[in-house]
């Protein structure tokens, strides 16, 4: 009993030293990501325009911003080529750009930095989750710390995933990076719990599928959220760059957001994946109802956790409906989109801090 004991306890401390070894690879990863961003070049989404043309044929508009012709002895100067920020209705949406992964050299080279400390980092994270499960010897997410940590690692897992696909999400590396440091941070401080057993309530397999099932479609969730509010912000930038003059963004502004793919690209990527993880936050709920009652009798109790993940269902409902619905497309469904995340925020954790439960005693 003893052996088994230190070995437990020893699967603990090489847990926490992969996650802290983790951490500090992430921190090399944000750094990287930042470099990315100051030396990445712009996105081509702002920069599309109709080529110029004079007599001697069809200039590139990405080479000629100002193009001098010389006719009979006259000169002609054209215009500036239109910024192109939107789609023509009717259309696909306007090409994104690389995003913060740019054409230069030297910032994709920061970029594939970045995405390699990425998975450094990821694969030190992961085995760090497994060795804090053969530590307990049960599903590694019987608490705060072990949620957290958990999720964590579920949403990088699946920007990994999405970049091995093909997909244009470097963009997301940067936020993604800082908000799970962000999460290992408060796990490693203010969460952290010993490893221990659970009470008898608690074991059973439902632990394993209502609980993943959560931890999945919340980090999914959370990537839609990035894309829900760099939407905001790259619509209100398109928006000023079609209005006059006098109200043009600011050069700060450009920087940042002309490495964004196009609102309508942002838009259309937050509405997939929450449409997309929707059905599975659903059978959650579901899932938790059947455990609560073959552990409590019961499948619904009115408990803070059960209503705050019906609150939240009932706010991500009413997103995918607005979406359906014409006069509540763009900016009106994404502030709902927000506030549904608000509430899976709350419903982790603030109902675990701040409202007592049947579910209060798993502990932080």
């Amino acid at each position: 009993m003893n052996l088994a004991v230190a070995a437990n306890e020893n699967m603990a401390n090489i847990s926490n030293v992969l996650i802290y070894s983790a951490m500090a690879v992430y921190t090399l990863a944000f750094l990287a990501h930042m470099a990315e961003w100051v030396f990445g070049s712009r996105s081509k989404v702002g920069r599309t325009a109709a080529a110029l043309t004079d007599a001697a044929g069809a200039r590139s508009a990405a080479t000629v911003a100002v193009k001098v012709a010389t006719r009979g002895g006259g000169t002609a100067v054209l215009e500036r080529p239109k910024v192109v920020t939107r789609s023509v209705a009717g259309s696909r949406d306007v090409p994104d750009g690389p995003g913060a992964a740019g054409d230069s050299e030297q910032g994709d080279l920061y970029g594939r930095v970045a995405i390699s400390l990425t998975v450094l980092a990821f694969l030190l994270h992961a085995v760090g989750v497994v060795a804090r499960a053969l530590s307990v010897e049960r599903a590694p997410w019987g608490n705060m710390y072990e949620f957290s940590t958990t999720f964590s690692a579920v949403a990088v897992g699946v920007y990994i995933v999405f970049l091995a696909t093909k997909k244009n999400v470097r963009w997301i590396g940067l936020p993604l990076v800082t908000t799970v440091l962000l999460d290992l941070g408060l796990a490693v401080t203010v969460l952290y719990t010993d490893s221990d057993q659970l009470v008898p309530a608690l074991h059973s397999y439902w632990l394993w599928i209502h609980v993943s099932c959560a931890i999945i479609s919340g980090a999914v969730l959370y990537l839609g959220f990035v894309g829900t509010l760099l939407y905001l912000f790259r619509d209100r930038y398109e928006a000023k760059l079609a209005a006059p003059v006098g109200k043009r963004p600011g050069a700060f502004a450009s920087s940042v957001l002309e490495r964004l793919p196009s609102a309508a690209s942002l838009d259309k990527f937050a509405y997939r994946i929450n449409a997309t993880v929707f059905p599975l936050w659903t059978f959650t709920i579901i899932a938790g109802a059947i455990w609560a009652e073959a552990a409590w009798g019961r499948y619904w109790g009115w408990d803070p956790k059960e209503v705050w993940s019906f609150i939240t269902w009932v706010a991500y409902a009413c997103y995918l409906h607005a979406r359906a619905t014409a006069g509540w497309k763009g900016r009106k469904a994404a502030y709902i989109a927000l506030v549904a995340f608000a509430c899976f925020l709350f419903n982790y954790y603030g109902v675990n801090f701040f409202i007592n439960g049947r579910h209060s005693y798993d502990g932080v």
